[in-house]
């Protein structure tokens, strides 16, 4: 059984497709990380992680670490198998 939760985090100061991509990319290679959705119109990124190999404050650090900034996020879980 994993721990899938969604993390919907809003992030500041993506201004285009590249932007979204760039953000993808680190995320994705993160281990845990299952899938990601980023939209630059919108200002999101969706997130669908394990709980059990990585943390929402790792996500925000990798998202730090591209050049963008966080405002804030909500999580829920999802059942997982």
């Amino acid at each position: 059984m994993t721990q899938d939760q969604l993390a919907i985090i809003r992030i500041e100061g993506m201004h285009c497709h590249k932007c979204e991509k760039s953000i993808q990319n680190a995320l994705l290679r993160e281990e845990g990380v299952n899938e990601v959705e980023v939209d630059f119109l919108s200002g999101q990124a969706s997130v669908l992680f394990d709980a059990g190999l990585i943390q929402i404050a790792r996500l925000i650090d990798v998202i730090h670490d591209t050049g963008y900034r966080t405002d804030g996020f909500s999580k829920s879980g999802v059942t997982g198998v």
